[in-house]
Formats: structure tokens, C-alpha cells, sequence
């Protein structure tokens, strides 16, 4: 018996840097998070927590959808702003 795990089995961590924005009215007075190395990945809720752990969710999909499709996630610089920090994703 083999000791590999099968490659679907294989998780891989991912920290990724996230902004979290103030809400305002462009937003619908929701707090929005984003993943600025992930273009397109957002997440808007009426709390800061509730933005972050939404984002997470969205990170995973995303970094799967590029999985699926055989493309190579994109690279990219965070933005320096108010309420940066780092998320981890486990997929």
C-alpha cells in the first residue's frame, strides 16, 4: 500500500494579504474585503468579521475555480491601506 495520499487530497495553504474597507455609501454601508492579488475577490457584509470570514469562503472558490480550469493564480502586489492584513485559505 502506497503512503501518497491521492492528489485530491492534498491541501495547500495560501496567505494571501486582504483590505478591508470602511463602509461608505459606493458600498451600500457594508463593510467590503478584498483579496487585491485575486482580481474580482470580494466580499461586503454589515460587520469587519463578518467581511473577513465571507472573503475567505470566496478565496477558496476562487483559488479552486483556477485549480479546475488548469490556470496559474495571479500574481500581483497588495495595496497599502487602512485595515490590511493577512488571511489564510486551506484548499
Amino acid at each position: 500500500m502506497s503512503d501518497k495520499l491521492p492528489r485530491e487530497a492534498v491541501m495547500e495553504l495560501y496567505q494571501l494579504d486582504y483590505v478591508l474597507h470602511e463602509p461608505c455609501e459606493d458600498q451600500g454601508w457594508l463593510y467590503m474585503a478584498e483579496i487585491p492579488e485575486l482580481p474580482g475577490c470580494r466580499a461586503w457584509a454589515e460587520k469587519a468579521n463578518e467581511a473577513l470570514a465571507e472573503l475567505s469562503a470566496v478565496a477558496e472558490q476562487f483559488i479552486l475555480s483556477y485549480k479546475e480550469r488548469g490556470k496559474p493564480l495571479p500574481m500581483g502586489k497588495a495595496r497599502i491601506a487602512m485595515g490590511k492584513g493577512s488571511i489564510s485559505v486551506a484548499v
